[in-house]
């Protein structure tokens, strides 16, 4: 190869590693350049390690001997670590810690003879594989910040013609030194972009784990949710048969789910506390069931003494009068009070269900006046307090469940302003779509199910059924797999859910996976499909 096509050939590697995004690769594709431009028969890389003390092996290639560990061949390299010091003193005896002491390239003509070197391991290896080792050539390998960050060693450069071992002539030494250059910077560049990922990984998750701590009742809920969804996604992609039989995802895809399955609820970080946490219907800072509770003892205690100078006035008129019917009246009344604030307190704890006639007798109980602090004769319970009582599911009044639903929009409205990358790009539609409905009737959008991607389609299901399982709901306990399945299946049947995705879930038994791996095991009990509601098999 003539010094031209060299050149050209050094610029075609140039691109290649601009553009290569994967360590190993792009280790590899580094020694065989070299190896290539200077029509050596094998070589190493390596890289200064973290605390600038060693030089660690990333690549080991010898074309003769059939040698190819490191980088992206699967075969780990168990030679040891170069040191950069050896009893507090730079390393110089070895040529590749030498090189990067001294910041210049190393061209040996013949290992065997040469002068200030230790190369009795190189000799030893030899003599092992019956190889021999002649010319060297070491570069390190100098970033755009002027800093190595690893050496590229050449060994036994080949005659074009003849194919005997020589030495590395000059015009190969300064092509090899400007690959290493466009290495250097290359892998730099890689390395930097690894981290930025990994600090944008790492920053989401903090985020996630934040919003988990910011309640001790929905602990986790930001962690499963991207387990389960990628659980879903996967077995789609699996999908042989069906509706999603053609739906495939690459890595990018899988990268770009995981994202939005971590950022899925980053909105209700503005959502306050005491919705998020409000594990009764009355509580706010407190309970208020206390409070109650003492105007019914007050009530009652109205009701002794009311009793009380009945009798009085009753022994006043006739010393011997028979009073053992108030007695039994008072006993009554007595008895109903604490019927009623026994019933009270169970309507505090919220629930999947309470029908209209509990509904009315709240508002009944409501109705029995006692007099309040002030002196002022006041009804048992007030307004605001009869409307969180008569709470049909769960906890949370129609005004706070639409703050808890505000956190979708601030969802969007948060990623909408970031500027994702072009491989990130789906993930505000995917993390903002799980509360949509496949019938137009979610939110914060109303989106029918063909506005909706896939993806979020699936983020949808796995959100549902993560909290259907999860033991740390404020108003209830986690549901056996029966159970839950039972109530994803009506949602199908609703049009809540997507019918495919649905069938997906159920038939490759993602359910259990996800049970097996974050349940406990007495929720996770028999599931016959045949009685799912809606399934289709």
């Amino acid at each position: 190869m003539d010094i031209l096509s060299k050149v050209g050939r050094l610029n075609k590697i140039g691109i290649a590693l601009s553009a290569a995004s994967n360590v190993d690769i792009l280790c590899d594709q580094i020694l065989t350049g070299a190896i290539e431009l200077t029509n050596a028969d094998g070589g190493s890389l390596y890289s200064m390690s973290d605390d600038k003390q060693s030089l660690e092996f990333v690549i080991v290639s010898t074309h003769s001997l059939g040698i190819h560990m490191g980088g992206d061949s699967g075969h780990e390299i168990n030679f040891p670590a170069i040191p950069m010091m050896v009893n507090g003193m730079p390393n110089k005896s070895n040529v590749v810690s030498s090189a990067v002491h001294d910041e210049n390239t190393i061209n040996i003509t013949d290992a065997y003879h040469a002068e200030g070197f230790d190369f009795s391991g190189t000799r030893k290896f030899d003599q092992q594989t019956g190889y021999r080792t002649q010319s060297i050539l070491t570069i390190p390998l100098k970033n755009h910040h002027n800093d190595i960050i690893g050496v590229l060693q050449l060994i036994n450069a080949k005659d074009e013609d003849t194919g005997e071992t020589c030495e590395f002539i000059p015009a190969d030494q300064q092509i090899a030194e400007s690959l290493a250059s466009q290495a250097a910077v290359a892998i730099t560049n890689n390395k930097l972009i690894e981290e930025q990922r990994e600090l944008f990984e790492a920053f989401i998750k903090v985020m996630a784990s934040a919003i988990d701590e910011k309640s001790p009742y929905t602990g986790g809920h930001c962690k499963r949710v991207p387990e389960l969804t990628m659980m879903i996604a996967e077995a789609c992609h699996n999908a042989d048969s069906g509706e999603l039989k053609d739906f495939s995802m690459t890595d990018k895809d899988r990268y770009e789910l995981t994202i939005a399955g971590w950022l899925h609820d980053c909105g209700k970080v503005t959502t306050p506390e005491y919705v998020v946490d409000k594990a009764t219907k009355l509580e706010t800072i407190y309970d208020r069931i206390n409070t109650i509770d003492t105007r019914f003892e007050v009530l009652k205690r109205d009701e002794i003494i009311k009793a009380m100078q009945q009798k009085i006035d009753h022994l006043r008129k006739d010393a011997s009068a028979d009073c053992s019917a108030l007695d039994i009246e008072l006993e009554e009344k007595i008895s109903q009070l604490n019927d009623d604030r026994d019933f009270i307190r169970r309507s505090n704890i919220g629930g999947e269900f309470m029908d209209a006639e509990h509904q009315q007798r709240v508002r009944d109980i409501a109705q029995h006046r006692w007099i309040d602090p002030d002196g002022a004769d006041a009804k048992l319970l007030n307004e605001n307090e009869i409307e969180n009582l008569t709470i049909a599911r769960g906890t949370l009044t129609k005004s706070e469940r639409q703050v808890i639903n505000n956190h979708m929009a601030v969802t969007i409205n948060m990623l909408d302003q970031l500027p994702f990358p072009k491989y990130l790009a789906n993930v505000p539609e995917y993390a903002g779509g799980h509360h949509e409905r496949m019938d137009g009737k979610g939110y914060p959008n109303g989106l029918i199910r063909e506005q909706m991607s896939i993806q979020a389609r699936m983020m949808g299901i796995a959100d549902i059924f993560e909290a259907l399982t999860a033991s740390d709901r404020p108003y209830k306990t986690g549901k056996p797999l029966t159970e839950c399945l039972h109530i994803l299946g009506f949602m199908k049947k609703d049009n809540h859910v997507d019918p495919d995705i649905f069938d997906v879930f159920v038939r490759d038994k993602v359910y259990l996976r996800y049970a097996e791996a974050f349940l406990p095991r007495k929720q996770i009990d028999e599931v016959d499909h045949s009685e799912i509601p809606g399934y289709v098999e």
